[in-house]
């Protein structure tokens, strides 16, 4: 297929390695969203009918810093597998002043989805993932909330066996296993896997949460309960993620499982560096001596 002279691969909103210019994003989403996203009056009468069925509302919280590329592809994501779902749903981009235009390009998918499906809730600078989902929990209106990285190393494919796993089991947290079942992890070198093997074995040695992938950060939470997990924990960056199932533990939360494909970020750098592991280090020692 061809657009102003460009042949995308049918990949193209999967995990492919081709960029298409901005302005070229822009009309692939409209034209795909005239054709795919907007429901003919017979499938809008099922899907409506269907949302009036199940009255629950997913609220999917999106921290952004430099996701200029990844943006338009995780929303397209989003949009599409919610819409064959059936599900109602919202989603939060929460960019904490990306110097890259993530903002812009935020804006420009808000014009095309609507305001009522893609909400803009921007901070002046970088405040970290705990301070992130505090401010998207204020805004959202779903009595679940769902959150996942949006630089494509989560695929929105797996959110309705998260929400299917939640209806089954009436579980108060779906986690993301990269560690059990069919998951995996992805695109990693031999470093990248080893530290997170060696983090998450440390993890459930020292801390024993329940849970099989303790640093993953692809969940759903019943709202309600993410908002007594956010107010006890203390942690900041990645052991944020960590904490918050530590802490469902320990108030007795039901912690549900679905294993995932971890693909490694397409475009743009990794957060993860030596700052961060040793962040992670002490933060694994405090939890150890606290809980």
């Amino acid at each position: 297929m061809s657009y102003s002279g460009h042949i995308l691969p049918p990949c193209r909103w999967q995990y492919c390695a081709i960029q298409p210019a901005l302005p070229l994003w822009k009309q692939i989403i409209e034209e795909d969203h005239r054709r795919f996203i907007i429901p003919s009056n017979m499938a809008s009468r099922k899907s409506s009918s269907k949302r009036q069925a199940n009255k629950d509302k997913y609220s999917v919280l999106l921290p952004t810093y430099n996701e200029r590329e990844n943006l338009p592809l995780i929303v397209w994501l989003l949009v599409k597998y919610f819409g064959e779902s059936g599900y109602d749903y919202e989603i939060i981009v929460i960019d904490d002043g990306s110097p890259d235009g993530t903002l812009q390009v935020a804006q420009q998918l808000q014009g095309i989805y609507g305001a009522h499906r893609v909400l803009l809730r921007p901070r002046e600078k970088k405040l970290g993932l705990g301070t992130a989902y505090i401010h998207g929990i204020k805004h959202a209106t779903g009595n679940f909330i769902i959150i996942m990285d949006a630089d494509l190393s989560h695929h929105p494919k797996f959110i309705p066996e998260f929400i299917q796993k939640q209806k089954e089991g009436g579980f108060d947290v779906v986690s993301g296993t990269r560690y059990s079942g069919n998951g995996g992890v992805y695109g990693w070198d031999l470093r990248r896997k080893l530290i997170s093997r060696g983090a998450n074995f440390l993890t459930q040695v020292l801390l024993r949460p329940g849970a099989s992938d303790l640093t993953g950060s692809f969940r759903l939470y019943k709202k309600e309960v993410l908002e007594q997990l956010v107010d006890r924990c203390v942690s900041k960056g990645y052991v944020f993620q960590m904490e918050m199932i530590v802490r469902a533990r320990q108030l007795g939360y039901s912690i549900g499982e679905v294993p995932i494909s971890f693909v490694d970020r397409v475009y743009g750098e990794s957060k993860l560096g030596g700052n961060e592991i040793v962040s992670f280090l002490k933060g694994l020692l405090t939890l150890f001596a606290t809980t």
